[in-house]
């Protein structure tokens, strides 16, 4: 047996005896979803078991290093880890922006300090981020953005406005891009950190057509940042913000994903669907999503030895983003009436169509499809600019 094959065999074994019953079902709306933080309260026993054990041995964060909270685990053990969780239908067991967007950038420019202060919290699920890169007016043309932060000696006074900020009103932190020089557009922009609790921070929730509200107004007024909360270098804070965008981006391209344990044709056909175009379609969008994933798992290894296009991660999240919103179309076709309504016990409250439409946000969050296109054509096909 090699040693990955008995890396394997412990995973398997530690999932068999610590993932509960419950956790191995679908999610089903977003309480099934644990997001930690300070404010969480925890849907069941089985939601708290679960993310406690996990983050105990590090697995909230498989490769992240030890000392920040994570497993240590090599990037073939951590894809195992993933394998093993996808066999027996595991749920995540911490759902984070500080998982997917904050901890890579820490990792990557933050200093040691920050690293184990943070980044411990993160995996341990104590503290919860939303992230303010959107401004009115400065959306795809994100260096425009005029949020300032007026340098007051040992501290910033920021003032400014950030919009589609994600569960802003339910996070602990922030990691916000601000001005703080305003004669260079794009290397006056800084990288800080801060605690929604601080006084002159308040949010407003923005209505969606799916009837929910994940997405905020973020006001600053006068709001004193430390100086220790500024990740990277003064007025670098873009080189953090693009590296950050493309773990967003690939966070993103992962609701497009397929697997076997998961695939919608199946799902579906258990119920009886009997038209066959329908049934056709349904599964040549599984395939497209197999193929997807494959995609994926082939850009994680050429990253893993150096090879890795910088624009991939905007393929993946153009090619993600249109997956996703075509699974959504697919399930509502085969729901038929019933996936139109919008309050019943039967849909745990329209969740089929309020799925639906949230993923029409998808080709505009974390860069808009045009944009993705734009960045494919000119840096991958090296095509010519208009």
């Amino acid at each position: 047996m090699s040693d990955l094959d008995a890396f394997r065999a412990e995973i398997r074994a530690w999932l068999e005896e610590n993932c509960p019953a419950e956790m191995r079902e679908p999610v089903r709306d977003e309480g099934d979803v644990c997001w930690g933080g300070r404010n969480f309260k925890f849907k069941s026993e089985a939601q708290k078991t679960w993310m406690e054990r996990c983050a105990a041995k590090g697995y909230t964060v498989p490769d992240w290093p030890k000392p920040y909270g994570g497993a240590g685990m090599s990037p073939a053990e951590a894809k195992v880890w993933r394998e093993e969780c996808a066999r027996i239908g595991a749920r995540p067991p911490l759902s984070s922006f500080g998982i997917w967007m904050l901890g890579p950038a820490l990792l990557k420019f933050g200093t040691e300090e920050q690293k184990v202060h943070y980044l411990n919290q993160i995996a341990r699920g104590e503290i919860r981020w939303c992230q303010g890169y959107s401004e009115p007016g400065s959306g795809s043309d994100l260096v425009s953005l005029q949020t300032f932060g007026e340098d007051k000696g040992d501290h910033w006074v920021v003032n400014g406005q950030k919009i589609w900020t994600s569960y802003a009103d339910k996070a602990d932190w922030i990691f916000c891009l601000v001005r703080t020089d305003k004669s260079n557009k794009y290397q006056g922009i800084s990288f800080l950190l801060f605690d929604m609790t601080t006084p002159g921070v308040t949010t407003k929730p923005i209505k969606l057509i799916s009837g929910n509200s994940p997405f905020c107004e973020t006001f600053f007024d006068n709001v004193v940042v430390p100086k220790s909360q500024i990740v990277g270098e003064l007025n670098r804070g873009w080189d953090v913000a693009k590296y950050l965008l493309g773990h967003e981006r690939e966070m993103i391209s992962g609701a497009g994903g397929g697997d076997r344990l998961n695939a919608i044709g199946a799902v579906v056909a258990r119920n009886g669907l009997e038209d066959p175009i329908l049934r056709a379609e349904l599964a040549q969008f599984d395939v497209d999503a197999l193929a997807y994933a494959c995609m994926g798992e082939k850009f994680l290894d050429e990253a893993k030895v150096g090879r890795a296009h910088p624009a991939q991660p905007n393929m993946m999240k153009y090619a993600g983003t249109e997956l996703n919103k075509r699974r959504h179309e697919l399930l509502m076709a085969a729901g038929g009436a019933t996936a139109l309504e919008w309050e019943s016990d039967r849909t745990s409250g329209g969740t089929p169509a309020r799925s639906w439409l949230r993923t029409k946000a998808n080709s505009i969050e974390g860069g808009t499809s045009e944009v993705m296109l734009n960045v494919i054509s000119k840096r991958i096909l090296d095509l010519p600019g208009a």
